[in-house]
């Protein structure tokens, strides 16, 4: 099998989807089989390899929903002589944006087998931008997008069922779930010195969020709740936001000007960001939109108890009572419940930490792999489907 990946983030971009993706491709490298990667240029190009695989650069734009995802400006006639060079025998898309219309486009013309993978509900996005007269547009272009591809991959069960209800296919979706390294996060820390290099004297207790400070993923809510808890439950707290996106300037000023604690990191390595899991009490993540959520897997594995949305795919991680608690998508009073309940009940802390973990543990990336690469090679050898024109002839 020689695989054609079509994505619109990839390494260096710090994400779950780029970081996947990634992991992917080492795979497929380390298992010998050829890999070609066609990606945007990235800002942060020069921080940090992205992956094994052969890489083909676009120049791009930011996607204004998804910075993170960029809207390449690919060039038709390097495409065609690099697939031709490569000559591939399945074509990937694991983002439905320029590049992946390009590698949908490149499978219909050639015939070749067409798989994707789903990671975002950008649907679910669209009323915090207040575009909520979209979606319906939105969904008529992903039924399109994806209707000659002959597996779909999901990164949760919620996800799949929400496809489902949509009306997609069973036969052609399977769940390609989310792994851990454990050797990259542990609960191995030496927080008084973590404290001490961020002028932290005290012995707070930390409540940490990670992930990108936008709208979608409902940061407003973790603030709220937290200053809640924080000015009747436990003054000496402080909350840390690692992470940064379009809503970190709205979030510092009212944190300024309500006097709430907290703390914004940034941008944070993999290496700090285990430093702080595995230091905080409790992980705030009030999210409502993911399609799996790392970084609960990442909290877990650190042995930090976690407090999530009870919507989309966090669910598949965290089991209420058992793995974490989970609260009313939006609701700050019931996120601020939570972490009444988690600070007055350390030992329902320590119960949710070690089970936590050895959910976490039972995560093996390779396993996960060794599955989604029998569902490439099946794809690869069935039957296609009936191959639709698309316009131009650019290929």
């Amino acid at each position: 099998m020689r695989l054609a990946l079509f994505t619109d983030t990839y390494g260096p971009d710090v994400n779950g989807v780029a970081r996947t993706l990634g992991r992917w491709t080492d795979y497929l490298k380390r298992r010998g089989i050829e890999c070609m990667v066609f990606a945007p240029d990235s800002a942060a190009r020069d921080s940090a390899p992205g992956g094994s695989a052969t890489v083909e650069r676009f120049v791009s734009l930011p996607f204004f929903l998804y910075p993170e995802c960029r809207l390449a400006l690919p060039n038709p006639i390097h495409i065609r002589r690099a697939l031709h060079a490569f000559k591939p025998t399945l074509v990937h898309v694991a983002t439905p944006f320029n590049l992946g219309l390009c590698g949908i486009h490149y499978a219909r013309k050639y015939e070749l087998p067409l798989v994707a993978s789903y990671h975002t509900h950008f649907d679910r996005y669209l009323p915090f931008y207040n575009l909520q007269w979209m979606v319906k547009m939105l969904w008529r272009y992903m039924d399109w997008f994806h209707q000659d591809c002959r597996s779909i991959f999901v990164p949760s069960k919620s996800t799949y069922q929400d496809l489902i209800q949509r009306g997609w296919d069973a036969r052609r979706l399977a769940v390609w779930s989310r792994g851990i390294d454990p050797q990259v996060f542990h609960p191995q820390v030496d927080r008084s010195k973590l404290l001490a290099e961020h002028g932290i004297e005290e012995n707070p207790f930390i409540v940490l969020y990670v992930g990108r400070l936008a709208p979608e993923k409902n940061v407003d809510v973790a603030l709220e709740a937290y200053a809640s808890f924080q000015r009747n439950i436990c003054p000496d707290s402080i909350l840390v936001l690692a992470g940064d996106g379009p809503s970190a300037d709205t979030l510092k000023e009212r944190c300024a000007k309500e006097g709430i604690p907290a703390r914004f990191l940034g941008f944070t390595g993999t290496e700090a960001l285990q430093q702080w899991y595995a230091a905080a009490d409790v992980f705030l993540f009030p999210s409502p939109t993911e399609t799996f959520g790392n970084v609960v897997l990442e909290a877990m594995a650190c042995g930090t108890p976690v407090l999530c949305a009870d919507s989309g795919g966090v669910t598949d991680s965290v089991t209420h009572g058992v793995t974490g608690l989970r609260c009313v998508p939006g609701s700050a009073s019931s996120f601020a419940d939570g972490l009444e309940l988690l600070y007055r009940n350390e030992d329902l802390r320590g119960q949710l930490s070690v089970r936590g973990r050895a959910h976490s543990a039972r995560q093996s990336w390779d396993a996960i792999f060794d599955d989604l690469l029998a569902r490439c090679h099946e794809a690869s050898l069935g039957q296609s489907h009936p191959i639709r024109p698309i316009s131009g002839d650019n290929f």
